[in-house]
């Protein structure tokens, strides 16, 4: 079932979208794509993984990820390190460069937002708290749902 209010989706959709373009405008390396800078975020917050787990959580294909871990490899920022349990697969774990690399550019985002919430009153930072949950919710949702 579709959510019959299009005036709500589109709007919610622009502000988003608008949203993480000032973010992303605040990038302080230019070293890495916005895609090597997605899987490095996500090997900061959820630890190692193996290839295939960080394709999944970036919801791209085995090959595409292979590609990108591989240039991260390249540019020193990730380590292929034999796995525990099985020897035909690799974790992929932070190097120190990719961590230095990641945490600049989390600092540099949450500087310029967390100016731009002290903007806002105490009402409204409640009301955006009130969302984050919300808003995950619809982020982790089934992508397949009709």
């Amino acid at each position: 079932m579709t959510y019959p209010d299009r005036t709500l989706s589109g709007e919610l959709s622009l502000a988003i979208v608008r949203l993480a373009r000032r973010l992303r405008g605040r990038r302080v390396s230019k070293v890495v794509s916005l895609t090597q800078l997605s899987a490095l975020s996500t090997l900061h917050h959820e630890g190692p993984m193996s290839p295939g787990a960080l394709a999944l959580a970036e919801r791209v294909q085995p090959p595409s990820m292979t590609r990108v871990i591989a240039s991260l490899s390249d540019l020193g920022m990730v380590r292929r390190e034999p796995h525990p349990t099985d020897g035909r697969q690799a974790i992929v774990t932070l190097a120190e460069r990719g961590n230095e690399v990641i945490t600049a550019e989390l600092d540099a985002r949450e500087e310029w937002l967390s100016a731009r919430l002290a903007e806002l009153t105490p009402h409204e930072r409640g009301q955006l708290a009130a969302i984050v949950p919300i808003v995950n919710k619809l982020i982790n949702g089934d992508d397949n749902a009709r």
